[in-house]
């Protein structure tokens, strides 16, 4: 089972890549894909969309990623502080970028906003007080919302009892 699953994270995401690209993406709409980091414009609108290598948690600033990038494709964790300097924010991206490997598995991928006064459309959304660690699911919707800072442990068990990660559980036959 455990090589079974192995191969689904591994081999899958690399036939996709080398696969030719969707319709949509010509447009410069793509939808989030494991591994990458969405895309940033150029002066063109061209997208310019580096890699996240494989294994590292990908975390991105606000500014540069949308929600509805991620519908469906990965759990947004997003971190909101007033700024990047707040000791709960320092202690909680260390955390989690210590032990990533849970979070990888679960399709996570971190947005950071430190910037109240940029009023990203992630701080519209979600409307954040001071330190907030907001947990939302591949639906897009607000699962949990934190005040203080939580370990991977406390994540990835939380994540493990939302409804579709149970489905997810459930298809793939894991535990």
């Amino acid at each position: 089972m455990k090589l079974k699953r192995l191969i689904l994270l591994v081999v899958v995401p690399l036939v996709a890549a080398m696969g030719p690209r969707p319709e949509g993406e010509a447009d410069g709409h793509r939808p989030y894909v494991r591994g990458e980091v969405p895309a940033a414009r150029s002066e063109t609108g061209t997208p310019t969309r580096p890699e996240t290598p494989a294994g590292e948690l990908t975390v991105l600033p606000a500014a540069e990623a949308d929600p509805a990038e991620f519908r469906w494709q990965a759990r947004p964790v997003v971190i909101f502080a007033d700024t990047a300097a707040d000791p709960a924010f320092i202690e909680q991206l260390a955390a989690l970028q210590r032990d990533p490997a849970p979070l990888i598995a679960r399709d996570v991928v971190v947005v950071t906003d430190t910037e109240p006064a940029a009023a990203s459309i992630w701080r519209r959304q979600l409307r954040p007080e001071g330190f907030s660690l907001v947990l939302m699911d591949k639906d897009g919707q607000v699962k949990q919302r934190k005040p203080v800072p939580w370990s991977v442990r406390e994540i990835t068990r939380a994540i493990d009892k939302f409804p579709l990660r149970l489905q997810e559980i459930g298809r793939a036959g894991l535990p």
